[in-house]
């Protein structure tokens, strides 16, 4: 699901990541190719606080100055996942069973890319997701980008 290149930030970060009690939920690299936007998300189990974000931004900042992934210009932002919360690992899709996620696969299978419905299991090779009564298994490796997909009820 990452690129090369977000997966080489990925792996630079998780270590102090670890030591920060932070989980990096995933780094995506977008925009221009000559002033890229790095964006790393980040979690806890108790969520982010605004102080967690700020003090997380400054160490994800020297790692990247000290690997510069991009000579020149880039963008760094760091964020909290999201009502939209990216989904990367099969524990992500394991832990957030029962909501429901939004898929686009690498390839099309049967016909099409794009899925939307309720994840219902997930292991390292296949999530398993609930779409119109029916279970359809997708695979892990052909998966290009995927993340919850947001409710909000104002009915309270």
């Amino acid at each position: 699901m990452l690129s090369k290149k977000e997966a080489q930030l990925l792996d630079a970060l998780e270590p102090r990541a670890a030591t920060e009690g932070i989980e990096i939920v995933t780094v995506q690299v977008v925009g221009a190719k000559k002033a890229p936007t790095i964006r790393v998300f980040i979690d806890t189990p108790e969520g982010v606080s605004f102080d967690q974000l700020a003090k997380s931004q400054a160490w994800i900042n020297e790692i990247m100055d000290a690997i510069d992934p991009f000579p020149g210009a880039y963008t760094l932002e760091v964020s909290s996942p999201g009502i939209d919360r990216p989904l990367r690992t099969p524990e992500h899709f394991a832990r957030f069973a029962g909501q429901v996620a939004v898929v686009k696969m690498g390839h099309p299978l049967d016909g099409r890319s794009n899925f939307t419905g309720k994840i219902v299991s997930a292991d390292d090779t296949c999530v398993v997701m609930e779409i119109d009564g029916e279970q359809i298994s997708l695979p892990m490796d052909d998966m290009k980008r995927a993340h919850l997909k947001g409710i909000v009820d104002f009915s309270s």
